[in-house]
């Protein structure tokens, strides 16, 4: 057994579950008249409502003790200030900094490291109100109107997700894209009728050497070189980059240049210029808003005791399911149109975040660490999987996130919208057995939800929502003694797919793979249409 297994807080865990292996969410209530209130935790306009879980008292102080055990509160404290949490990366996850609304300095190593993300944003302020204000011009001389960002991963997911949420601050003047996949039809759907005099291109990548991101991006320089001629690249591409010299190696002008910082991980990067498409899209006081949620959830995170901490709570929740229920999966359901890419972009948060099985120690875990994400928007999720989370065999955890109003309000269509999210929480926990003839018909209920209730989707209450969950994984790889912050296991494939990218320009087609991938390259080899 492990050190954390092995633990006391960890086996008397597995104890409780046994203890409480039949608990009811239906007489939980029944027995703690105050139950919702005592399980519900509000910050600004946003409420988050834990009651309808399988955990009481004696459960939530068990799983504390496994937090303490765990050195949980020292640990946040580690990363605000800086240590070096990256351990196999050799370097800290400053994310935070990104959004700092303080006036303090923030010292490591002698540099105050607040200077260099004010200098950033500044230029991204100037930037993206120059575009808005109608004042870019492109080569020839017309007014730019058309962004694409070119990225993949976190320069990509967090991004687009963002603006597609935030799609109602953003400027109608503007058209907003994004090429990510390296399929060659994202490219072309993305172009196809875009005016190249007017379009600009934010190549987004944190090295500026991943292959899909360079891929589209040299594409990309083609493309405006066969419509406006090779002089026009330098007026018409922008770079977000660790790495400025790579940039520049690939012909961008520093001026164009926007960077960040290795301390920064990728998908975590939503803050910083990787998120300069989002400022350009909503404008720059909108995106102050953004950056202001997501401050708010840093200091709450920071500041509050580990029992009244939203994440540390929805961390632990989640812990305990994964861990002791064996809920292998959840479910991330936003009811809002808007939110459609949220769980998309939560999904790489937390599977790249904590989908590792090495411990600090250099160990292999002999326990679940990330669980699988996955989600749609409501209603249409109902109508696609909900059968299985009322009625199958597998249990999945939902958190269920609302909003009061939307841009479009209409009375009757909001009411509905929370109705249906409201009446899933409830269907799912409470079931319906009572005088039901029909066995086909029983819900049994049982089933664990959170829901975030904010008062409408604006950027500020966003920022919040992705601030809880960039917490919430955090204080679970603390648990799990992982690494929440690198992401070696992207590295393998990608290994693997330049070497065979490099068999099909090869004419003795002598493959030395598997037998599998031996197969299938001498198929696509001996294809005439390839």
């Amino acid at each position: 057994m492990s050190q954390l297994t092995n633990g006391d807080a960890w086996q008397n865990l597995i104890k409780l579950k046994n203890k409480y292996q039949k608990l009811s969410i239906r007489d939980l209530f029944d027995n703690q008249p105050d139950r919702a209130n005592r399980y519900s935790f509000q910050l600004d306009d946003l409420l988050i409502d834990l009651s309808k879980n399988l955990i009481n008292q004696e459960i939530v102080d068990g799983l504390m003790k496994l937090a303490q055990e765990a050195n949980l509160s020292h640990q946040i404290q580690s990363l605000f200030r800086g240590d070096k949490l990256n351990y196999t990366e050799d370097r800290p996850a400053l994310h935070f900094l990104l959004r700092d609304q303080s006036s303090s300095p923030f010292i490591l190593d002698g540099k105050d490291l607040k200077l260099p993300v004010k200098r950033v944003l500044q230029q991204m302020k100037d930037f993206s109100q120059k575009i808005n204000q109608g004042q870019l011009l492109g080569y020839t001389g017309q007014v730019i109107k058309n962004i694409v960002n070119i990225g993949i991963g976190g320069s990509d997911l967090g991004p687009e997700s963002v603006y597609l949420a935030l799609s109602d601050y953003a400027n109608p003047k503007l058209t907003i894209r994004f090429i990510s996949n390296i399929d060659h039809d994202n490219f072309y759907s993305v172009l196809r009728d875009l005016d190249p005099a007017v379009t600009i291109f934010l190549i987004s990548s944190k090295t500026f050497l991943t292959d899909e991101t360079m891929t589209n991006a040299l594409s990309a320089k083609a493309w405006l070189n066969d419509k406006l001629g090779p002089e026009s690249f330098k007026d018409h591409f922008f770079a977000i980059t660790t790495q400025p010299f790579q940039a520049e190696r690939f012909g961008i002008v520093s001026d164009h240049i926007f960077e960040f910082w290795d301390w920064v991980g990728g998908r975590y990067s939503v803050c910083s210029a990787i998120g300069l498409i989002i400022a350009i899209s909503i404008g720059w006081s909108n995106f102050q808003e953004f950056l202001k949620g997501f401050y708010q959830i840093d200091q709450h995170f920071k500041t509050t005791p580990l029992t009244a901490n939203i994440p540390v709570l929805l961390a632990l929740i989640s812990l305990w399911y994964h861990n002791f229920w064996d809920f292998r999966t959840e479910a991330i359901i936003p009811y809002s149109y808007h939110l459609s890419w949220l769980p998309t972009y939560l999904q790489q948060a937390v599977m790249e975040s904590n989908g590792k099985n090495i411990n600090r120690q250099g160990q292999v875990v002999d326990y679940l660490t990330a669980p699988v994400v996955w989600g749609q928007s409501g209603t249409n999720a109902q109508h696609a999987f909900f059968q299985l989370f009322h009625q199958g065999t597998e249990i999945v955890p939902v958190d269920f996130i609302g909003f009061m109003t939307s841009s479009h309000d209409n009375l009757k269509h909001r009411t509905k919208l929370l109705a249906n999210m409201l009446a899933q929480a409830q269907a799912l926990a409470f079931g319906q057995t009572d005088q039901v003839v029909d066995v086909n018909r029983q819900f049994f209920g049982n089933r664990p939800s959170n829901i975030f209730l904010a008062k409408s989707l604006n950027p500020k209450a966003l920022g919040q929502i992705i601030g809880l969950y960039e917490a919430k994984i955090f204080c679970q790889g603390v648990i799990w003694q992982i690494n929440s912050f690198d992401q070696y296991g992207v590295e393998l494939g990608k290994k693997l797919a330049n070497q065979i990218e490099n068999q099909f320009y090869q004419s003795d087609h002598n493959f030395n793979f598997d037998q599998s991938t031996n197969l299938l390259l001498d198929y696509i080899n001996n294809k005439p249409e390839f």
